[in-house]
């Protein structure tokens, strides 16, 4: 399974998305402990209040009176308890604050010692329902977290000390409205421009691979997108000069390819003639095969060159129509060639050349295959030829050797059983100039599939048949 998008759209928003969550869960992070700081302090100051308030309710109440206003003041989180020795033993730096509050509060000098430490871990008893939890703490003291217990003594004016526990357990976490509505707001506007972003860079990429993928050697070069980034408009003119260069090269090959096999003909023909006037027949007879042999290769070899030609001009030809011309010409020299009926299919093609890789594509299922089926259909766009046949079939290793020029898979090399290993090269490079494909494939039931492809016209682009 996939789990992650091709697309750069893709992996590029997903990074930055990642990128947004981790700095929210990092902001979130800093404002819970921010915010856990900022109650802890609240906590404190107003544990401050409680004591300097039990504190003069203690010195002005009769001393029978004592208990009952310690009962009165305890709860759950604090404790209050009188003594004659101070809880705690020394002053602990950075409770300032907690010691100024209670000093103002009474208003006096009073010697008051403040420490803040984790709060102890009591073992209660299992039956006791209020501390059932206890287990719980100690797992929490393991990992860091337990409460924290505040302690102050504070000297009375009888003097006692007022011993203080102030347990402070750790906020719970809270996102507020605001925060949770910012990280949305956001999260939304980053989606909104990362979109809007994306897809001024992906548009005229996506039009420069549909673009790129009409390039065809035979014609002008198709219209490249110019708008987009810079670096898209730069590319854009790099393809442009590349097909210019390479349709140059192709052009400057194909005049030279012609030129010779021109040349060739002159001297052949000549050796021919003097062939005829050799007086022994074996030798004579071996000469001239070999001249055929000769003339077969220029004449392949020139149709190769010509296949890539942009000599011959475009016209609106019918598949079917070609399809059923050919099979009925080649079935009434060979094995029969079935064609599966089909309605009309039009696309311009350089009607000759592309009618010269068909006759290529049947003719070699009739050599081999002892025959061929074709039939013709319309997919997503574009006109699929299928040509099957019954015979041996081609490893898989070789089923792409085979488009290679002058590659033959038959080993005797004779001109009986096959040519000089230019019909399939030269169909695939007239199907590749007219933004085709020819592909084989071996048949589970045996045999050997040829799928030809052809992209419609847009216009023409119709259901599948």
């Amino acid at each position: 399974m996939r789990l992650l998008p091709r697309s750069l759209a893709g992996q590029l928003a997903l990074l930055i998305l990642g990128a947004f969550l981790a700095a929210q869960v990092m902001s979130v992070w800093f404002f819970a402990d921010e915010r856990g700081a900022a109650v802890r302090a609240a906590q404190r100051l107003e544990t401050a209040e409680r004591v300097a308030a039990v504190a003069r309710a203690l010195e002005i109440a009769p001393p029978a009176s004592r208990p009952g206003i310690l009962v009165a003041a305890r709860s759950r989180a604090v404790r209050y308890e009188l003594a004659d020795r101070p809880l705690v033993e020394a002053d602990q730096s950075g409770l300032e604050a907690v010691r100024s509050r209670v000093r103002t509060l009474l208003e006096g000098a009073r010697e008051l010692r403040a420490q803040e430490a984790l709060a102890p871990i009591r073992r209660w008893r299992r039956e006791d329902h209020e501390h059932r939890g206890g287990w719980l703490r100690d797992r929490l003291r393991a990992m860091g977290v337990q409460p924290t217990e505040l302690r102050l003594s504070l000297a009375l004016s009888d003097g006692q000390w007022l011993n203080v526990r102030a347990r402070f357990h750790r906020p719970d976490f809270q996102l507020g409205p605001a925060v949770l509505g910012t990280s949305l707001l956001s999260l939304l506007l980053i989606l909104v421009t990362l979109w809007l972003g994306l897809r001024r860079i992906t548009k005229p990429l996506r039009r420069l691979a549909a673009a790129a993928d009409g390039f065809g050697l035979d014609g002008p070069p198709p219209e490249m997108p110019r708008g987009g980034p810079r670096e898209v408009r730069a590319l854009s003119e790099a393809l442009d000069r590349m097909h210019g260069r390479l349709a140059g090269m192709i052009a400057e090959r194909t005049r030279m390819l012609a030129a010779l096999g021109h040349d060739l003909r002159s001297p052949i023909t000549a050796l021919r003639l003097r062939a005829e006037m050799v007086d022994d027949e074996e030798t004579r007879e071996r000469m001239v095969a070999t001249l055929d042999e000769m003339q077969e290769m220029v004449e392949a070899t020139l149709a190769f060159a010509r296949g890539v030609s942009t000599d011959q001009p475009m016209e609106e030809t019918d598949l079917a129509a070609e399809l059923a011309g050919l099979a009925a010409e080649l079935s009434e020299t060979g094995p029969r060639i079935a064609l599966a009926a089909s309605g009309p299919v039009t696309v311009p093609l350089r009607r000759m050349p592309f009618r010269r890789a068909l006759r290529n594509i049947l003719e070699n299922a009739q050599r081999y295959g002892g025959g061929a089926r074709v039939q013709l259909r319309v997919q997503a766009g574009r006109a699929e030829i299928l040509v099957d046949d019954d015979g041996p079939g081609i490893p898989e290793a070789d089923l792409e050797r085979v488009f290679d020029p002058f590659t033959r898979l038959e080993p005797s090399r004779s001109r009986e059983t096959g040519g000089v290993g230019l019909g399939l090269p030269i169909a695939r490079a007239i199907l590749r100039a007219h933004g085709g494909e020819v592909a084989l494939s071996r048949r589970p039931g045996g045999g050997l599939r040829a799928a030809v492809t052809l992209p419609l016209p847009a216009a023409r682009t119709g259901p599948a048949r």
